[in-house]
């Protein structure tokens, strides 16, 4: 379902679909400590948001409606495939968390639950040596559970009592009572009642971390910047509301893939996101918020896009990127830190590449020059030219990249060109030629090897363009009669606010996955089974002052036209309900 998430341990990789259904399973193993909670009468009014309680020092937090219409509505998402991944990773939690411990959701739990739940993660240093050793754990650091109806809460302490085989163990801290669990071949969890909240994790430091907040500690919420940040944002018809630090979450995520640590903590990029997830009848839309601390170096980009670039792709494109200021994103791009060892081709090995390869510096012979809007897409070949017999890009190469960028020194851009070109002819000796594309003059070279083909020429209104790969030059010169923001996937994916915007993104997952000669390095089955469930992807992004930016992102999913079994299995133990 694509807006997966990794945890801090290897088996915590499940998808963020996946965590979002352990927040209401994980309640059947902790919530059973209930009856001897509700007694020591410490509610208070005063805590009505769940991210109150959340430690400043979590990473990622998400609180998630416990709406049954709306999993229903989640959960008819995606192929046959995804939602079999989905479904059976679902069965697995339920039989482990709540019918192994004699629970049933519907009769026990949704009856006193409140209206979302909150996941919060933290990174392996916050946590105990028994946690990160815990390779079966499918849970959150913390789980903040709110309690909307006592007296059938109450409930569930007559069921505890007649179960055996459970050992509760009491303590206090800070005049609050905590209760653990040892349960024997079972998971050991730690609950509190703060307030109106069942609290709940399987680290014991954790849920002290929550008590301190609890009696006055920084929380999420509290931190600069998130309450202002969730006024404009918030909506009421939300499927879940997300926050992320940034560095923090990247950090985690590197580590959980091998990076070295010191690879990711170089230029940490102090930022923070929050943003709603709502549900739409084609996909799942986030509206969001990031901000950086007023005095990191990291500004986001003042310029407006203009949309004017994307105007010239084609209608085929199959993926895009476009913004307002090239250098300006590149600087956001460097500074990111942890999120570069994410990436196949990091900021360090482009450059060091370029200036092996071409003998350019990016920066002071490219990037000098470059100062306006840019666009970088992903073509494909026109199906006629796919068609040649005789043609030698067809076999290895299906697409190509192609750039385009407003240039603020003409005369230094030239420079650079020719500098590229001499060294292309003398120290690879491939053939320059000028020649011309449905009357466009421009320069070409082709790699006898490989089938590698590079353009690079001028546009109207100061514009430099190269293509890299297949022959794609003449899908972008002259301007296409079909160009790409008048396609109507493009249209109904790529959100329309902000507007004016500062940058946009697209990708059609589909198409991509399904071209046959794009020569894409294969995904783990998994993965490729969750992407598949996506159709397109588009992103536009603006900015709100120096350090915040507002976005709006879309996934368009496949979706079944009837029910899912878990929903269907769901919605009969609703009607059984009196």
């Amino acid at each position: 379902m694509s807006l997966a998430i990794k945890s801090m341990t290897k088996k915590k990789k499940s998808s963020l679909l996946l965590i979002f259904a352990a927040a209401v399973l994980v309640v059947g193993g902790g919530v059973t400590a209930y009856w001897l909670l509700v007694r020591r009468q410490i509610f208070q009014p005063n805590i009505q948001v769940s991210t109150q309680l959340v430690p400043q020092n979590a990473f990622f937090t998400a609180s998630i409606s416990t709406d049954s219409k709306q999993w229903q509505q989640l959960l008819n998402y995606g192929t046959t495939e995804s939602r079999q991944i989905l479904e059976k990773q679902l069965a697995q939690l339920q039989e482990n968390l709540l019918t192994a411990n004699g629970y049933n959701y519907q009769e026990d739990i949704k009856p006193w639950l409140g209206e979302d739940v909150t996941l919060a993660y933290f990174s392996p240093r916050d946590l105990s040596p028994a946690v990160l050793s815990n390779d079966q754990s499918v849970f959150p650091s913390l789980i903040v559970l709110p309690i909307d109806k006592l007296t059938q809460a109450m409930e569930l302490f007559k069921k505890a009592k007649s179960q055996s085989g459970k050992q509760w163990v009491e303590r206090t801290y800070r005049g609050i009572q905590v209760y653990e669990t040892n349960k024997s071949n079972s998971q050991k969890y730690s609950v509190a009642v703060l307030g109106r909240f069942l609290v709940v994790s399987e680290n014991p430091k954790i849920i002290d971390q929550v008590i301190d907040t609890y009696k006055g500690a920084i929380s999420v919420a509290s931190k600069a910047g998130y309450q202002d940040a969730i006024a404009q944002i918030k909506t009421d018809q939300s499927f879940a509301q997300l926050y992320i630090n940034l560095p923090t979450f990247l950090a985690a995520v590197a580590t959980d893939s091998q990076e070295q640590p010191e690879k990711t903590a170089t230029k940490p990029l102090k930022q923070d996101i929050v943003t709603t997830v709502t549900l739409a009848p084609k996909g799942i839309s986030f509206e969001g918020i990031s901000w950086v601390k007023p005095r990191s170096t990291v500004k986001a980009s003042n310029e407006t896009s203009g949309s004017f670039l994307p105007r010239r792709m084609p209608a085929s494109t199959l993926g895009i990127i476009s913004g307002g200021n090239i250098r300006q994103f590149w600087q956001y791009y460097t500074e990111q830190g942890a999120l570069n060892s994410l990436i196949p081709i990091s900021p360090d090995n482009f450059q060091a590449g370029l200036k092996t390869t071409l003998g350019l510096d990016w920066e002071k012979d490219l990037l000098s020059w470059m100062e306006g809007e840019f666009a970088l897409a992903l073509i494909p070949m026109s199906p006629e030219q796919l068609a040649l017999q005789d043609n030698p890009y067809s076999a290895p190469l299906g697409a190509g990249l192609a750039l385009m960028v407003k240039v603020s020194d003409r005369s230094g851009a030239q420079a650079t060109l020719q500098q590229l070109d001499d060294l292309i002819t003398n120290s690879y000796q491939l053939p320059v030629v000028e020649t011309q594309v449905n009357g466009q003059p421009m320069v070409s070279w082709t790699a006898t090897l490989g089938g590698v083909n590079a353009t690079h020429g001028w546009l109207q209104g100061n514009v430099v363009f190269f293509t890299l790969g297949a022959p794609i030059a003449s899908e972008v010169v002259p301007q296409p009669q079909k160009t790409l923001i008048q396609a109507p996937l493009f249209q109904k994916t790529v959100p329309t606010k902000p507007n004016p915007n500062t940058g946009q993104f697209f990708l059609d997952v589909e198409r991509t996955l399904n071209s046959s000669n794009l020569n894409l390095a294969q995904l783990p089955t998994q993965q490729e089974t969750l992407a598949k469930a996506i159709n397109t992807i588009g992103l536009t992004v603006a900015k709100i002052d120096p350090n915040r930016t507002r976005f709006q992102l879309f996934v368009q999913l496949k979706k079944q036209s009837q029910p899912s079994k878990a929903a269907e299995t769901k919605k009969g133990d609703n009607q059984q309900k009196p």
